[in-house]
């Protein structure tokens, strides 16, 4: 298959980055991807061929503008046999190819759906959580995928300098510091935590790249509660380092972040809120607490800390579902399918 995968940012997250993981499975069964980027960007460095197609950007108001990419879109896809639109944005362009092979991939969590979204042959969703906001669309959930084997990197925080009496938990949140990701609850938990486990680290990864919410960034950042770590390149090598992750979220579709921990074999407290449900089995590769709740929060890292070992080996064999090859056994069938009449015409 020649396919055109349409991404709506030029700086990777979690969507970009789980596409690139599907390509080069795909890659090595055969198939050609050709990137499509709004600007110049990181993306450009990911060894696939690139082209720039813009999408209107991500603010309100951004689908009209997108109206304008339509000539160069249905250009672009009479090149390909199928159009991979990477996320709602993305989605935008559906219009403009009627008569080719569309896969639309949703990896939020949306409040509406657009009728011309049911224009696309085949709908993808992170989750079921995802996939039950789709009504009519018939979407196939395929989860994300992480790399079972993650290169060795040292802790992305100092060297523990405690009193010599062994090493301390580390207790961790890997992620955007933002409202909906709520790494505050977190820091609010942090008393309690080490009231039950003494000297225990909780250190917080990653920072605001959207300056989102400012003043809410500023207080996790400036909590003497925790150690507060810049955004690091590869959260997934941090994961090893960790006795536990937490994911404190309001709201995820998924939550990638958990399944890498789980594959590196360090068990999860989560939030039992959109996906998360999906990825955690509570009470055999961790624990989901109720959102918003600190208190709860506290009590289930220092159930997990105290069941590490049994958790830790039940977290990386239920990882193994997640894991990229079997993502790409999961969404190639479904792309060859849709892709198949224009292979035939070929």
């Amino acid at each position: 298959m020649k396919i055109l995968a349409v991404c709506a940012v030029a700086h990777p997250g979690g969507a970009e980055i789980g596409l690139l993981r599907l390509a080069k499975r795909l890659l090595a069964r055969g198939h050609r991807m050709t990137l499509a980027t709004p600007a110049a960007g990181p993306l450009d460095d990911a060894g696939l061929p690139v082209v720039r197609l813009a999408l209107g950007g991500l603010r309100r108001g951004g689908g009209a503008r997108a109206a304008a990419s339509f000539p160069r879109a249905r250009g672009l896809a009479l090149e390909h046999d199928l159009v991979y639109l990477n996320g709602t944005v993305a989605g935008r362009l559906l219009p403009a190819l009627a008569g080719r092979r569309s896969v639309l991939h949703v990896h939020d969590i949306v409040e509406r759906v657009p009728r011309f979204w049911s224009l696309a042959d085949a709908v993808l969703a992170d989750s079921g959580a995802v996939a039950d906001r789709l009504p009519g669309l018939d979407a196939h959930v395929v989860y994300c995928p992480v790399e079972l084997d993650v290169a060795a990197a040292p802790p992305p925080w100092p060297p523990d300098d405690g009193d010599g009496g062994g090493a301390r938990p580390v207790i961790g949140f890997v992620g955007r510091i933002e409202p909906r990701k709520g790494p505050l609850d977190l820091v609010r938990a942090a008393p309690a935590i080490r009231a039950g486990a003494p000297g225990a680290r909780i250190v917080l990864v990653g920072d605001d790249p959207y300056d989102s919410a400012p003043d809410y960034a500023r207080r996790v950042r400036e909590s003497p509660a925790v150690e507060h770590i810049p955004w690091v390149a590869d959260g997934a090598a941090v994961m090893r380092h960790l006795d536990v992750l937490v994911a404190p979220s309001r709201q995820e579709p998924f939550g990638t972040v958990l399944a890498e921990a789980m594959a590196a074999g360090t068990p999860v407290v989560a939030t039992r809120v959109g996906g998360l449900a999906e990825v955690v089995e509570d009470g055999a590769t961790g624990r989901l607490v109720t959102p918003g709740r600190p208190d709860e929060l506290a009590a289930a890292v220092l159930e997990v800390l105290a069941a590490r070992a049994r958790m830790g080996a039940a977290a990386r064999e239920r990882a193994q579902r997640f894991g990229a090859d079997a993502y790409a056994d999961r969404v190639e069938p479904i792309l060859r399918s849709v892709a198949r009449p224009a292979l035939t015409r070929a």
